[in-house]
């Protein structure tokens, strides 16, 4: 997987890089170094560090919902994706949309305007991974 980086606002320079994905790994900055790592991913779990201890993990993705810890129990639902739209909790209502994903962008709730685009990305990012980088 190529290397992804993950900008503040709505900007693609190079100083302006907050987080690096090389589709395992999330680095501090555009870092690769693996002094620099601050979080794991296997697909399924987001690790602490450079860990893949099952004592430290931290968020759980089932394809929908992002859970605290290893848990899989509805009342640790964090975050729901419905492709589009990040959800508080379990929920999909429309009031309780946080973000909107699209083309490159988060976006502030429920919106595509420029002006409330929080951070862009240059690549695929699986959402657990954006969520960490938020």
């Amino acid at each position: 997987m190529a290397q992804v980086q993950f900008y503040k606002g709505n900007s693609s320079y190079s100083s302006d890089v907050i987080y690096t994905f090389d589709g395992k790994a999330i680095y501090k900055g555009r870092s690769t170094y693996s002094s620099d790592v601050l979080y794991t991913w296997d697909g399924k779990y987001i690790y602490n560090g450079r860990s893949t201890y099952s004592s430290d993990i931290l968020y759980t993705w089932d394809g929908e919902h992002i859970y605290r810890g290893r848990s899989t129990y509805s009342s640790d639902i964090l975050y729901t994706f419905d492709g589009t739209y990040i959800y508080r909790g379990r929920s999909t209502y429309s009031s309780d949309i946080l973000y909107t994903v699209s083309k490159g962008h988060i976006y502030r709730g429920k919106s595509t305007y420029s002006s409330d685009i929080l951070f862009s990305f240059d690549g695929m990012l699986p959402l657990p991974v954006l969520m960490l980088m938020m």
